[in-house]
């Protein structure tokens, strides 16, 4: 099977000319199809918000094209949250998720006014401590322990994870937390990632809004919102079935009529932090072919690196790859199509069938739209990219230059190379 790119061979073509590979191309129209998408989806919910994981595609280029459709941020650290801050992000627009940080980053988050989602008990106090005062409206993340298991099996292990509070700790946090201060509550958890599956939001849902419930009754706390967090997967490979975000939409609501509703929770929002979802599919690595080596296997080696692109290296994470041009040529070659870092993990696939290479070819790595630059790093002195948005009438937009051994030894000032690079 196949994946379709959002880009031309002709346009890549002409890209190029002005800007050598390798380089993250983002799709504009793609990008706003998706927000659209998600925003109807959740449409009966009045007090709906995505909060794009910034993580995920820390651009503030990309960050402004999603605020027009009000989505708000889920920061993690200072600089996330002073990104949020740059594109007019301020208020209840940040969600500040964030484990075992300094104090300074709680301090910032506040001054922002941002909803602060709070990863630990022990972390009550800390907070208190360090701004003076529990903020009005808080929120805590869940952590159920266990697995967590659906119709196709284990999704994934929350008792193994570093996030969140035990029941019983949510409980008493809530507690704690409403005799600090606090007046409106949220609920936070993330039991599952890149799930490939509709069922994923909806029993998640389900599971927070009776914990709500429950809640509400032994607290008597007013809880103004569930944020069901990210986990809505992509599909990386051809022969998947993308998830249908309408009818996720659908499940969670299912959910809230049958457990809020009776409740009378009807006007809890719903919050979600998508990063993945939003970008991963409107984003690619474009990369050319430049050696090829015949040993015990078949290589070709390109102009990218795991540096670039790290999921294949380190969690041998699937990305598809069209070889631009040949998309209908019999793929009747096997390839390991290899990187120049001094690892033997830098591939960015391995045995795989693809149509015969020649050096010069433009290859597309598919789905990197998200964890994809952001992850990058300078391990060999290797540079970060230029990112590229390519814009709904056809132009493309330079959003971030790539690095130069300028930047690469900006932090050597002590050095005549700095000197002699200005």
């Amino acid at each position: 099977m196949k994946k379709e790119t959002f880009v031309t061979k002709e346009q890549l073509e002409e890209i190029v000319k002005k800007y050598p590979t390798p380089f993250h191309l983002y799709d504009e129209k793609g990008i706003r199809e998706n927000a659209k998408a998600v925003k109807e989806a959740f449409a009966w919910n009045p007090g709906f918000r995505e909060y794009f994981a910034v993580k995920a595609t820390p651009n503030p280029f990309l960050l402004n094209i999603l605020k027009e459709y009000d989505f708000g941020l889920d920061c993690s650290s200072y600089t996330e949250l002073m990104l949020a801050d740059a594109v007019g992000m301020t208020g209840e627009y940040i969600m500040f998720s964030a484990n075992d940080v300094p104090a300074e980053e709680f301090s910032y988050a506040d001054k922002l006014g941002a909803i602060i989602n709070l990863d630990d008990f022990t972390h009550i106090d800390f907070l208190e401590k360090t701004i003076g005062h529990i903020p009005e409206t808080i929120s805590c993340r869940y952590n159920p322990g266990g697995v967590f298991t659906m119709s196709n099996g284990i999704m994934d292990n929350p008792g193994d994870s570093k996030y969140g509070f035990t029941r019983e700790q949510l409980f008493e946090g809530f507690r704690v937390l409403k005799e600090k201060g606090a007046k409106y509550f949220g609920v936070h958890a993330f039991l599952a990632s890149n799930t490939v599956t509709n069922e994923y939001y909806p029993k998640l849902a389900r599971q927070l809004f009776e914990l709500v419930v429950e809640l509400k009754e032994q607290t008597g706390c007013e809880i103004r919102f569930v944020n069901l967090s990210g986990g809505v997967g992509i599909p990386y490979r051809p022969e998947e079935t993308p998830n249908d975000i309408r009818a996720i939409g659908a499940g969670v609501k299912e959910a809230f009529d049958e457990v809020l509703v009776p409740a009378g929770l009807s006007d809890v929002a719903i919050y979600c932090e998508m990063g993945r979802f939003m970008l991963g599919p409107y984003g690619c690595l474009v990369t050319s072919a430049i050696h090829e080596k015949h040993t015990y296997k078949e290589y070709v080696g390109v102009d990218a690196c795991a540096a670039n692109l790290m999921r294949p290296a380190v969690y041998r994470a699937y990305h598809h790859i069209t070889v631009m041009g040949k998309e209908d040529a019999p793929c009747d070659h096997k390839y390991d199509i290899v990187g120049s870092l001094c690892e033997n993990c830098d591939k960015f696939a391995i045995d795989r069938m693809l149509p015969e290479i020649e050096k010069g070819d433009l290859l597309v790595i598919h789905d990197t739209g998200a964890h994809g630059f952001s992850m990058g790093y300078n391990y060999n002195g290797r540079l970060r990219s230029a990112e590229l948005l390519l814009k709904e009438d056809g132009s493309v937009q330079l959003i971030r230059r790539a690095e130069t051994p300028a930047d690469y030894f900006a932090t050597f000032d002590c050095f005549d190379i700095i000197k002699d690079l200005k």
